[in-house]
């Protein structure tokens, strides 16, 4: 995707849909929903690592929003079965 911003905007209305999913499987409790915010915590602290270590390697924002949207995609099919 060439425009950045468009990239950004995607990523911000593919992250709400993650959002909602998790929230969901959350609210219903159980042993699902502790591995789910479990898991969610984790990934944050890695993508953020994984975020500043392409920033300090020279790489690009479009590159870590790129990086992000493909996170953010892994989670939707994940967490829709």
């Amino acid at each position: 995707m060439s425009n950045p911003f468009c990239a950004a905007f995607l990523l911000a209305v593919e992250a709400q849909k993650v959002i909602e999913l998790r929230l969901v499987r959350i609210a219903w409790g159980g042993a699902e929903a502790q591995a789910e915010m479990v898991s969610m915590v984790g990934e944050k602290v890695v993508a953020a690592m994984e975020a500043a270590n392409t920033l300090l390697a020279g790489g690009s924002h479009d590159q870590v929003v790129a990086r992000y949207r493909e996170l953010v995609a892994d989670n939707t099919r994940r967490l829709m079965t």
